[in-house]
């Protein structure tokens, strides 16, 4: 329902009301005057009061019928922003995710005005020119102020400042001396566009073939989904840019997703040498000045490529073509906090409203799309095999029932005598193991203490690197202490279990001389510096790579030859009814990591399964043999993508309350055959940053529109009040 904020207001003339929408948590509409003069239409940005102060909205529609009660009541809107305003496709897409995740509009809003206050035309930028003689005052510090701008040329004034060292207060220092002078600095140009003719590569007999399904897709123009279905080193990268080179030509736009930050320096070179430059970055990283001048250049059809995180997918592309979503399968896709959407599946949503082709590729497709693919509501694109003609990796399973490492070490006899060999070939290998860290669990070996996060029901995770215990769930950290808390015991402190710090250790005491490197998220505190770490190993700086699934994300290491997987059942174990799915993939991922470049790949799993569905498939590398059992099982008991899953998770600062809370709630749920409400139960993360946590999972047929009937209980249910929270997940991909 509409409302207009209730506050007095000049009666300055005006020519009709507007409802806008505002991105903060709320789902209706503010009705507001429009002064004269000044002329607005559906999704314009304007800035108009709330409450004390004055905010960025979207005019989301001409209100023809305003309540003539209301009319001395309504505010103005006080300014238009001088942007381009928010197309119909980009406010139906909104609309459309907030319906379906039941989260507030304008919270979905928010994810496309990611400006705030930056939005507008681009603020002018002073800089500073040499223009007179140097002061009769002559320090060291504006003696290199004067050196810098030598020559006579235009400087920005903090970059002149930091290139000779000094603070702007010597600039300005100067320009009161007549030595300087201020002048207004030139708008950067808009980025170049990329030529899509410039290095077509020479594709391989099967690769002609998915080239030529790429660019009669992106010819077509109409909606129409593709899997582009490509082992690992088939060169899908390659084969998609074509459908892209086909949208540059037709003088639209292509946005390319990819999960988290695995925007490699790697996947930006690899588009310059094809298309001539790098394409538009869109990610957390980006200054606020450099994501203001981008969102400006896609807004205004500037920018030809874009290349993002999944926020990319909610930007004001003026004239989109296509979308790309590389690694389709990937959990990061999916966001948890706030709106709880996933990006792929959301991409095909703005695909089909935009009426534009999309493509997913990946190796080791989502279960989803597999079926989609096998329905035929998916076209299917196949790239069998390896560029320049590469095997697959031969995997082996050792079983660590048999072939324990010695005590105290995690690598085997086996692995390690392989790793060995393959250092004096002078070949890379890489321990993957899916565990930040020293060691996942610090205890006393007097009392047997163990050191729990003081608000979350975890264990803390030893950091050797920043001597500290972690917790990975809402980041307390403590120093490691010197004695034991509960018996103070010194010295009595064991780690126990291996993290991939605890692994480069070990790796350096097995092979003595070698180069090792950590990837880590944790480790790493820019783009830029994993950018300069990949670098290092593409270029053949390190012999052993030890790291977690940040190194299954399509980086391509042409020296790596030898994966050894530490702990292969450790994604299995956990309850989760994608565990199989999540281990296939990754295990998949990174494996295929090796042999990509010369040489024959080789992955080793240590496993404590080795007749696991899981492990079996892998090391027969048989693809379809995964897919079948992983199909039928989730065919027989109703779970994704044959039936459709929500979860409530009410949350408290004390156990009573989210649990009295949830039991509440539970008893107002609809009776509805289809549906079946599983709980309240404690959730297996019970405790996080100090709140109580209880779950409702709901479970129907695949038929059913589970938004609708949530929408009907929750405006039924108990409100929460207090420090009572309850997060609604719609295709929830996590189960703690």
């Amino acid at each position: 329902m509409d409302h207009a904020p209730r506050h007095n207001t000049s009666s300055a003339a005006s020519t009709g009301v507007v409802d806008v929408l505002v991105p903060v948590a709320l789902n209706q509409t503010y009705s507001y005057r429009v002064p004269r003069g000044m002329d607005l239409k559906a999704g314009d940005v304007v800035g108009v009061p709330l409450g004390p102060r004055e905010v960025l909205a979207v005019v989301w529609a001409e209100n023809a019928n305003p309540d003539a009660r209301l009319h001395n009541r309504l505010k103005d809107v006080a300014e238009k922003l001088d942007v381009p305003p928010l197309r119909q496709e980009l406010r139906s897409l909104v609309d459309w995710v907030a319906n379906y995740t039941l989260s507030a509009r304008g919270m979905v809003l928010r994810m496309a005005l990611r400006m705030g206050e930056h939005l507008g035309p681009e603020r002018a930028r002073l800089g500073v020119r040499l223009i007179g003689e140097p002061p009769k005052r002559l320090t060291p510090a504006r003696r290199r102020v004067i050196e810098v701008l030598a020559d006579r040329l235009l400087h920005g004034r903090s970059e002149a400042a930091k290139e000779a060292g000094v603070s702007t207060g010597v600039i300005d220092g100067l320009v009161d001396e007549g030595t300087l002078a201020v002048e207004v600095m030139p708008r950067a140009l808009p980025p170049p566009a990329p030529d899509p003719d410039r290095a077509q590569p020479e594709f391989s007999r099967q690769q002609r073939s998915a080239v030529d399904a790429m660019r009669a897709l992106a010819a077509n123009g109409s909606f129409h989904v593709a899997l582009l279905d490509g082992v690992t080193g088939s060169g899908k990268t390659e084969v998609y840019f074509e459908a892209i080179a086909e949208i540059i030509r037709r003088g639209r736009q292509s946005l390319i997703l990819m999960p988290e930050i695995a925007l490699t320096g790697q996947f930006l070179d690899r588009f310059a040498q094809r298309f001539g430059v790098r394409p538009l970055e869109w990610h957390s990283e980006l200054t606020p000045r450099t994501r203001a001048r981008n969102w400006a250049a896609i807004a205004a059809g500037e920018a030809s490529v874009v290349v993002g995180a999944r926020s990319a997918l909610f930007l004001p592309y003026a004239n989109l073509g296509l979308i790309v979503v590389d690694e389709e399968h990937d959990q990061a896709y999916k966001q948890d906090d706030g709106v709880h959407y996933h990006a792929r599946d959301m991409a095909v949503v703005r695909a089909h409203i935009a009426k534009i082709p999309i493509v997913l590729a990946s190796a080791t497709p989502s279960v989803e799309t597999e079926v989609n693919a096998r329905k035929g509501r998916y076209q299917r694109v196949v790239l069998p095999s390896r560029f320049g003609g590469q095997h697959m990796p031969h995997i082996e399973a050792i079983d660590l029932r048999r072939a324990a490492p010695p005590r105290g070490r995690f690598i085997s006899p086996q692995l390690a005598e392989q790793i060995k060999f393959a250092v004096e070939r002078r070949e890379q290998a890489l321990l993957f193991l899916n565990r930040r860290g020293y060691a996942p669990l610090t205890l006393c070996r007097a009392c047997g203490h163990r050191f729990g996060c003081t608000i979350c029901d975890a264990w803390l995770v030893d950091h050797r690197f920043r001597q500290r215990l972690v917790c990975h769930h809402c980041g307390f950290s403590m120093p490691r202490p010197p004695a034991c808390p509960n018996c103070q015991a010194e010295e009595s402190l064991v780690a126990v279990g291996p993290g991939v710090e605890r692994l480069q250790e070990e790796a350096a005491a097995l092979f003595p001389g070698t180069r090792t490197m950590v990837l880590s998220s944790d480790l790493i505190t820019s783009i830029e510096t994993m950018r300069s770490e990949l670098n290092a190993i593409a270029e053949g700086r390190v012999d052993i790579i030890i790291g977690t699934q940040l190194v299954a994300k399509g980086h391509h290491f042409p020296r790596l030859n030898l994966v050894g997987v530490v702990d292969a059942d450790l994604g299995l174990g956990n309850g989760d009814p994608r565990a199989a799915e999540r281990t296939w993939q990754l295990l998949n991922q990174v494996i295929g990591r090796a042999g990509r470049d010369q040489g024959r790949g080789v992955g080793y799993l240590q496993t404590h399964q080795p007749d696991h569905p899981v492990m079996k498939a892998l090391v027969a590398c048989d693809r379809e043999a995964f897919y079948a059992n992983e199909i039928d099982s989730r065919e027989r008991t109703g779970y994704p993508p044959f039936g459709r899953l929500a979860s409530l998770i009410i949350s408290a600062g004390d156990r009573p309350s989210a649990e009295g809370f949830a039991r509440k709630l539970g008893a107002t749920a609809p009776r509805d055959e289809r549906v079946q409400v599983l709980g309240p139960a404690e959730a297996p993360l019970a405790v996080i940053k100090g709140r109580y946590r209880f779950r409702l999972l709901l479970k129907s047929a695949r038929g059913v529109d589970l938004s609708d009937y949530l929408r009907h209980w929750l405006a039924a249910a108990p409100k929460t009040t207090g420090n009572l929270k309850l997060e609604v997940d719609v295709d929830p991909q996590s189960f703690l």
